[in-house]
């Protein structure tokens, strides 16, 4: 088996973390919209008990959604869900259309990223733009060189 750098097995798994992270976010939506009904009436007829503050927040802001926006946003999620996946299997294969897209996608999301932060500075939105300003760091700096073959006849 090929030893890979250190530093492109972390990038594979939090790739794969995160893709798995949004397949079950897209899962938890597109079940909710399958479920709204029975949802909102449950969230009308059961009263949450103090305990539980954050689960009933989280099902009043999930019940005021507009269902085709819990479809369009379960469907984005499970796409980009897919996407993360492609990006982890060309990373773990070292291959180089697989660096141009993570370049790419990280590359992209890095300015909204600054205008979240310059909105209101969190731990979790510090650690992400740390960690994809790593990443992006390390694949352009170990970018894939391009390799030409030579044939002898």
């Amino acid at each position: 088996m090929k030893k890979r750098p250190l530093g492109l097995v972390a990038i594979v798994l939090y790739k794969s973390f995160a893709a798995l992270l949004l397949m079950v976010t897209s899962i938890a939506l597109l079940l909710t919209l399958k479920n709204y009904q029975t949802l909102e009436a449950f969230s009308e007829n059961y009263v949450l008990e103090g305990k539980s503050m954050i689960i009933d927040s989280l099902l009043k802001k999930v019940i005021h959604l507009n269902p085709r926006t819990l479809a369009f946003s379960g469907i984005g999620t499970g796409i980009y869900a897919i996407v993360t996946t492609i990006e982890a299997i060309g990373l773990w294969y070292e291959k180089r259309w697989a660096h141009v897209l993570v370049l790419g996608l990280v590359g992209i999301s890095i300015p909204p990223e600054i205008y979240e932060l310059i909105q209101g500075i969190s731990p979790i939105k510090m650690f992400i733009f740390v960690l994809n300003l790593a990443v992006f760091g390390y694949l352009l700096r170990n970018f894939p060189k391009h390799q030409t073959t030579a044939r002898s006849h």
